[in-house]
């Protein structure tokens, strides 16, 4: 769970930021949020969740009028023309924790976007006060460029504002301007859930190669996730042969080496350090996503498993004809 709306307006209280807010049905654009606030005076902003091609992301926080071209943009971080591209929503709910259409600064309050770079618009320090969701977009709040400053140095962030508009030659002796603004890693977003397809008899398991990818279904449709791999880059050996499911104690063995596997990587003397109290919280939710896709996938087996012996049950003791 990310932060809460009212937690985040908790916070600016708490760091004495000067805000207004203003109440108002849900709004997907900027268009729809100025029939709302567009009579306040202040700046309206828009804010894009970008991605580039090694999993990096980006919030690139704007005024409404500022234009924004992705492909100077992605060459001035140097990343190349095609390097920027609008990040997948589901993205949206595993790093920012917040729904389509509540892009903002604030996101990064969460443990989850502290990788993520944020690059502020200049123009925007220029404005007496600015538009932005506070994590929901049925509600609008203003504050000055000093207050979001304020908001982002409590959460250890150090604000870059840079001419979104300008384009600066890129080349051999004029290096990419904005390139210290590219994160140092990337992100791993977890697949999503897929939809299982019907029990169907598995391929033999004489035909799984030790050498396999680590595709641990031989059910079709099935697709490897992202939490096969560790963190380490080490592949993850998941290939089973189909009489270790058939055991229920084995595979009961198998769910509680996995957890504690993860469970050991996540509790770390400089994960103590960094989360503290909220250490709990975190490695729990780190458990649920890192074990997601390895749990369904032995529930699949073992009922592929299931489904096979039944099959050889039926086969090997058909009924005598009279």
């Amino acid at each position: 769970m990310g932060y809460s709306k009212e937690q985040l307006l908790a916070r600016l209280q708490e760091l004495q930021i000067e805000f207004s807010k203003y109440e108002h049905p849900v709004v997907l654009t900027v268009e729809a949020q100025a029939k709302y606030v567009g009579n306040k005076g202040g700046g309206l902003s828009k804010n894009l969740f970008l991605k580039d091609k090694k999993q990096r992301f980006y919030i690139v926080s704007a005024l409404a009028d500022t234009k924004v071209d992705l492909k100077v943009l992605s060459q001035r971080l140097g990343l190349g023309k095609g390097g920027l591209r609008m990040a997948p929503e589901e993205a949206l709910g595993e790093i920012l924790k917040v729904p389509l259409g509540c892009v903002t600064p604030f996101a990064l309050v969460n443990e989850s976007a502290r990788d993520v770079s944020l690059l502020l618009d200049q123009r925007l320090k220029a404005q007496q006060h600015c538009f932005f969701h506070p994590l929901s977009n049925d509600m609008s709040i203003s504050l000055n460029a000093h207050g979001l400053d304020k908001f982002l140095t409590s959460i250890g962030r150090n604000p870059s504002y840079i001419d979104l508009e300008a384009n600066p030659t890129v080349g051999k002796d004029q290096p990419p301007d904005l390139a210290a603004l590219v994160p140092s890693g990337s992100i791993v977003v977890p697949d999503q859930p897929e939809k299982q397809p019907s029990p169907q008899i598995p391929i033999d398991k004489s035909h799984v190669s030790a050498d396999s990818k680590p595709t641990v279904l031989p059910a079709k449709g099935v697709k490897p996730s992202v939490s096969e791999k560790n963190t380490k880059g080490k592949p993850v050996n998941n290939v089973h042969s189909q009489s270790s499911f058939a055991d229920v104690g084995q595979f009961v063995e198998e769910i509680l080496h996995k957890t504690s596997e993860l469970l050991l990587s996540e509790i770390k003397e400089e994960s103590i350090k960094q989360h503290g109290d909220q250490l709990a919280s975190v490695v729990s939710d780190n458990l649920r996503k890192g074990l997601r896709s390895d749990l369904n996938n032995l529930v699949v087996m073992l009922k592929n498993t299931a489904y096979t012996e039944g099959f050889h049950a039926g086969a090997h003791h058909q009924p005598k004809r009279l």
